[in-house]
């Protein structure tokens, strides 16, 4: 009897479970939402026109002038038995050995960027928002000590930047950093902080276009906006959309990577370092006047190599103009804050070199805008002019080299206290027999 009792009560309750079950799928059926409430919450739209920035309109501006840099080596190497020792077939190759960023400068295909990231390459191209490919590109002016290049790409037709006034920049005012940080991965990324400092100075050691390598302080813009590797190069604009600065080095902790400019052990974060865009603008201008008058020249190649020979600069067949000097290629140049070049050990007394200020001692690094890396360069670039020839010499002239003639007794702790001057030599007709 209990048992047919407990069987009733279940069922009982069962019931009721089922009823209200089904009294609450009924009000939920009555107080879904409709299609209309669900698409007024779901389908929305925003308004741009409503949305305030102070970096929008700048970032529309310029963000499509910042490019990508793409830094390409070649290299020989020799595959098979014999390892180079002349039993291996040499096989050059070309592969991309960095990247960086660019900021387009002028309407005629100039492009700003680091000198560290076109160095040491054998082409150089230049990537753009606007298609894949990769536009062919020529260093045509730069500064290794301040870390900066000019590029030329023909038919770039991108729009330029305009060029702030980095003297007036003010702590606290914004900053807009665009580049390229890890590559076309991140091409043309947008970070924005403040100027955190100025004429922030910045120690390191550099080597210059003619092998010279110098300790130089770089005065800096600090800036806590975002500032990465592939970020080098690009562009630091205020929010008149103005070129003010070109993020070049960053701060790294030292757990992981490498620093610019802190020894390890260091913590740094949100530091990075621009160079003033006013420090630029003589190798701008430098550039633009060739442009204009002569059309661009690409930036020479050489390479490193020494030598202990001596050579006499003249030719075996009478007639023939020189420069008078007697010239050798000094070894490790660059360990003693030396250039590399053509130093003259003697000038004959009444030739051009004489007549034109060339000293004993002097160093002897450029010819008519040739980097010379030796003798053998300097040499090989007469061969080409002839009598009333003028040519530009850049020479390097340190104190403790001018008329020395006994290298044995330079004191090369006071090595690389020089400079480099400008010479103008008229080659002329010498009497081999003179010297």
């Amino acid at each position: 009897m209990k048992k047919h009792f407990y069987v009733g009560i279940v069922a009982v309750l069962i019931a009721v479970v089922m009823i209200g079950a089904t009294v609450i799928t009924a009000s939920a059926a009555t107080n879904s939402l409709s299609e209309k409430e669900t698409d007024a919450i779901v389908n929305t739209s925003t308004d741009q026109s409503k949305i305030e920035s102070p970096f929008l309109n700048v970032v529309n501006d310029v963000r499509n002038s910042v490019v990508g840099v793409n830094n390409y080596a070649t290299s020989t190497a020799y595959y098979g038995y014999g390892f180079g020792y002349g039993y291996g077939q040499p096989e050059t190759k070309e592969a991309l050995r960095g990247t960086g960023s660019g900021v387009v400068i002028t309407e005629y295909g100039h492009v700003l960027t680091n000198y560290h990231v076109v160095e040491g390459a054998s082409r150089v191209t230049v990537t753009t928002g606007d298609d894949d490919k990769e536009h062919e590109a020529k260093v045509v002016g730069y500064d290794a000590t301040l870390d900066i290049a000019v590029l030329e790409v023909k038919d770039l037709n991108i729009k330029p930047v305009a060029l702030g006034d980095s003297d007036a920049l003010q702590v606290g005012e914004y900053a807009i950093v665009i580049g390229n940080p890890m590559g076309e991965r991140f091409a043309r990324s947008v970070s924005v902080g403040v100027i955190s400092g100025l004429g922030r100075e910045v120690t390191d050691r550099s080597m210059d276009k003619y092998g010279r390598i110098s300790t130089v302080t770089n005065t800096m813009i600090q800036t806590d906006a975002a500032v990465n590797s592939g970020n080098s190069g690009g562009g630091m604009f205020n929010t008149l959309g103005q070129l003010q600065g070109i993020p070049s080095m960053y701060a790294l902790s030292s757990s992981g990577g490498s620093s610019f400019f802190f020894s390890t052990g260091e913590q740094a974060d949100n530091i990075g370092l621009c160079i003033p865009i006013n420090v630029a603008k003589p190798l701008i201008t430098e550039v633009l006047k060739d442009y204009n008058s002569n059309g661009s020249k690409s930036a020479d190649t050489r390479s490193q190599q020494g030598s202990s020979a001596e050579e006499r600069i003249d030719s075996p067949l009478f007639g023939k103009p020189r420069l008078g000097v007697t010239i050798t290629t000094l070894s490790n140049s660059s360990r003693f804050g030396l250039p590399a070049g053509a130093f003259v050990r003697a000038v004959e007394a009444g030739s051009p070199a004489d007549d034109g200020g060339v000293k004993v001692g002097d160093i002897v690094v450029e010819m008519d805008g040739t980097i010379l890396d030796s003798q053998n360069a300097l040499i090989n670039k007469l061969n080409g002019y002839h009598e009333g020839d003028q040519v530009q010499l850049k020479v390097y002239r340190d104190p403790e080299l001018t008329d020395n003639t006994n290298l044995d007794k330079v004191d090369v702790n006071k090595l690389g206290n020089g400079e480099y001057i400008d010479l103008t030599i008229t080659l002329r007709v010498v009497d081999n027999m003179n010297f």
